[in-house]
């Protein structure tokens, strides 16, 4: 059997997608199974062993350009890798209206969720199938349950196994090590940064030096002082698939709401969401490790709270 999955983005979205393909796997062994997503998360989906191919999609930058020929050379070149191979499934995990037109693009039966359940229904009218998933359920549960019924498999009653395995990496700490992500995309979401430096002084006390993660100049700025304060370090600019390595050896995280933090609790280390600016909701961070999500709407968690958490974690570990 040969699937393709959609699930483009973002990064946090992806993350959320990866135990299906375990799943898929564990029901039907020897599935081929191939990816497709945008080009700055492409990392995520090879991280797990089960992926055979990922096909980077690179919408976000082709929709600012679609009348230059790069952009129109670049599309046919990714729709012809799409049709490349004949699919028993193409898989819409994302129920959108972008996801399902490039999904449609692909030799195969694009299949998905049913009207009630999709994040835009018009998505639908481009699905061969599709499958009710209620919109209550948390987002690892709803991309099980739609793969299951697709694949044909009964939803499977065992914890979510992500897969993913930490790559080597080109930069990695010398010493045991922390990362924090004061990382947002909006100025809402972000913790004060005193708080922070609380938070990095209890690593450092505990024996771990905090990595600080960023991703822009702003972010990088913020990161040094952050680090300057609590003996931190803050690494040099690194990729999607570098950071995770970070990640993956990390042995506490502590981060916003933001697509990092979820593959931490991906890789199963304890980790830490912070929300400030929205509920945790149906998209807490979810891992096999040890988890919480603190915070909410305009409910912006102490820093003692934050702390105490952090106690259950070093204490258990």
């Amino acid at each position: 059997m040969r699937i393709l999955i959609v699930k483009t983005s973002s990064m946090g979205d992806v993350v959320h997608a990866l135990p299906a393909v375990s799943d898929i796997l564990q029901a039907r062994p020897g599935t081929v199974i191939d990816w497709l997503v945008e080009a700055p998360f492409a990392a995520i989906p090879e991280l797990h062993p089960g992926v055979s191919r990922v096909l980077p999609l690179a919408w976000r930058k082709w929709r600012q350009r679609l009348w230059q020929l790069q952009t129109r050379q670049a599309i046919g070149a990714l729709r012809s890798e799409l049709q490349r191979a004949r699919y028993d499934l193409v898989l819409d995990l994302q129920g959108l209206v972008k996801s399902a037109l490039w999904g449609a693009q692909a030799a195969g039966p694009l299949v998905g969720y049913d009207r009630a359940s999709a994040r835009e229904p018009l998505a639908t009218l481009f699905y061969r199938r599709r499958a009710a998933v209620s919109k209550s359920l948390q987002a690892v549960e709803r991309n099980r349950r739609l793969a299951a019924a697709h694949v044909g498999y009964a939803m499977p009653q065992r914890a979510p196994d992500f897969g993913v395995r930490a790559p080597a990496g080109s930069w990695l700490p010398g010493a045991p090590s922390a990362a924090l992500i004061p990382c947002a995309s909006r100025v809402e979401k972000l913790w004060p940064e005193s708080s922070w430096i609380a938070v990095g002084q209890r690593l450092r006390a505990a024996g771990l030096t905090p990595v600080l993660v960023w991703g822009s100049d702003d972010e990088r700025a913020r990161a040094k002082r952050i680090a300057a304060a609590c003996d931190g370090v803050v690494p040099p600019f690194l990729s999607v698939a570098d950071m995770a390595a970070v990640l993956g050896r990390a042995r506490q995280i502590v981060g916003l709401d933001t697509g990092f933090s979820h593959l931490a609790a991906a890789f199963g280390q304890p980790t830490i969401g912070i929300y400030c600016d929205h509920e945790p909701g149906l998209a807490g961070i979810t891992g096999p490790g040890p988890v919480a999500s603190l915070g909410g709407k305009a409910q912006v968690p102490s820093v003692a709270a934050v702390l105490a958490q952090l106690e259950r974690h070093l204490q258990s570990g």
